[in-house]
């Protein structure tokens, strides 16, 4: 029927919740009508069960007071305790009587059971509702309630006859007399054999209604139900629908709006915080991209510039050797200028994208930086800096030895670059019970306080004015920070400005 049907989360939730309301009414249904089904018939066998057993006291009571020895008496009288034990009974049922059976006066005297007492008041002396009858050991009637005119009730002997289920002297049973279905006791007593049957038709009408009041009232409930559940997933939903609306108004030149968000701590105040986060996230992204493709496209159109305006000038001028290969110079300058940022750009390209490979092996990197020391001094004595270095021995890390290698190339050029002529820059390469730790510091111009957290950003410049003069194109740090990322290592900086700058690597050891 609903094949091809495709419903909203709202409808399904209040057709899941009708349904989960509907399988819950019908089991309890089920449980209550069971049970209040057995309970009214354990209550009416236990009922049968004290009126035979009551009635069985009476009549022993009774027998006892007609064994008594007698008394003398007047000649001519009668021995009336010489009189049948049934006698009381027989007094209280004539065909055409009407009315209670009487205790004895005797009986009622010596009976100190107070279940008899509610007995002969809700039953022998209602007789209309119980169906009572008595037969004596050689097995005649010897009295029936008046309600049971003509009939009987199947004795004792007739269900051990028929392999009725005898258990203590008792047989219960279902019998039916003139059409009307009874609930049915049968007690084998040392005196008497009692019956007592009352009509199941009661219990019969109480569960009828009860079946009738379940079978109308649980449609019913899962109707309301399900129109409940519809509106509490409405309601629960409404927020959705919101994030849902607000959500397709932001594009990438709205990111800087944000969802609403509830103050409480349900599903969908995470949702919308999680929402905003990722919003915050991808307008940092687009904000990085702009300014990376600002600053490529900065760095670029400077040494693009110079070429083109060095070509343009030979071509103007007439060309003789010397201007030719002064400006064949200039231009392979340019040239490995872009190429310097090319290769900057391929490298921070290749590590966001996971792209970069690294070829590990056991470095030894007291090595590695006493020969990048060694290369880097000549470019300090141009400077007049004293490039001083000590390094411990056999200190190995596992790694990629050429981005180990640039790592070190790295972070002393640009301790040269920005030391003025004159100044030191010290290089420790020691370790701790973790980490190889290569330091390097110098006396150069520093770094502000404000400006240290950007360092590591792609093409950023600290005191960009002073820093045209500096070779370099801003991507140096954010590979040397990427490099100890990928060894699982950590970079630290402190600076103070006009007075150097320390930068510490620790990278774990072999």
């Amino acid at each position: 029927m609903f094949v091809g049907v495709r419903f909203t989360l709202r409808t399904r939730l209040a057709l899941m919740y009708g349904a989960l309301v509907a399988l819950t009414t019908v089991v309890f249904a089920v449980i209550a009508y069971l049970t209040v089904s057995n309970e009214l018939y354990q209550n009416l066998d236990a009922s049968l069960y004290r009126a035979t057993s009551s009635l069985l006291a009476v009549i022993r009571k009774e027998q006892q007071q007609v064994q008594k020895p007698l008394t003398p008496v007047r000649r001519g009288s009668r021995s009336s305790k010489q009189a049948d034990i049934f006698e009381f009974l027989r007094r209280s049922s004539m065909r055409n009587f009407v009315g209670p059976i009487r205790v004895p006066d005797s009986v009622a005297e010596d009976v100190e059971d107070p279940v008899w007492t509610a007995v002969y008041e809700h039953v022998l002396l209602n007789s209309s509702t119980y169906v009572l009858q008595v037969v004596n050991k050689t097995g005649s009637i010897v009295w029936r309630s008046d309600n049971l005119l003509l009939d009987s009730l199947p004795r004792f002997s007739w269900f051990e006859s028929h392999g009725g289920k005898i258990q203590d002297d008792r047989i219960l049973t279902n019998y039916t007399v003139r059409g009307t279905r009874y609930r049915l006791v049968v007690m084998n007593g040392d005196v008497a054999e009692v019956a007592a049957a009352y009509p199941v038709a009661e219990v019969d009408a109480t569960l009828r209604r009860l079946f009738a009041l379940m079978l109308y009232s649980i449609p019913l409930v899962i109707i309301f139900s399900v129109v409940v559940g519809w509106f509490l997933s409405r309601r629960s939903l409404k927020p959705v629908d919101t994030i849902t609306r607000l959500a397709q108004r932001i594009t990438a030149q709205r990111l800087s709006e944000r969802l609403p968000v509830a103050n409480s701590n349900d599903e969908i105040t995470r949702l919308s915080a999680m929402f905003n986060d990722m919003i915050a996230r991808l307008e940092r992204s687009f904000e990085q991209v702009k300014q990376f493709t600002s600053d490529a496209s900065h760095e670029l159109k400077t040494p693009l510039a110079i070429l083109m305006g060095e070509l343009e000038l030979a071509l103007r001028k007439p060309l003789t050797e010397e201007s030719v290969r002064a400006t064949l110079e200039s231009c392979l300058e340019e040239v490995e200028r872009l190429n310097i940022v090319v290769q900057g750009l391929l490298e921070i390209s290749y590590s966001e994208s996971g792209q970069a490979s690294m070829d590990t092996e056991l470095c030894d990197m007291s090595q590695l930086v006493a020969d990048v020391c060694t290369d880097m001094t000549l470019m300090a004595e141009q400077k007049h800096i004293e490039l001083r270095y000590a390094i411990n021995n056999n200190l190995f890390v596992v790694g990629d030895k050429i981005r180990l290698h640039q790592m070190c190339l790295n972070v002393i050029e640009n301790a040269i670059k920005y030391t003025g002529d004159g100044g030191w820059i010290n290089v420790i390469l020691d370790q701790n019970d973790e980490y190889i730790v290569l330091s390097v510091a110098d006396n150069g111009v520093g770094i502000s306080q404000d400006q240290l957290p950007f360092i590591y950003d792609r093409f950023y410049r600290v005191d960009k004015a002073r820093s045209k003069s500096i070779p370099g194109s801003g991507l140096g740090l954010s590979i040397v920070r990427w490099i100890v990322e990928a060894h699982k290592g950590t970079i630290e900086a402190s600076s103070e400005e006009g007075k150097g700058t320390t930068f510490v690597i620790s990278i774990p050891r072999a």
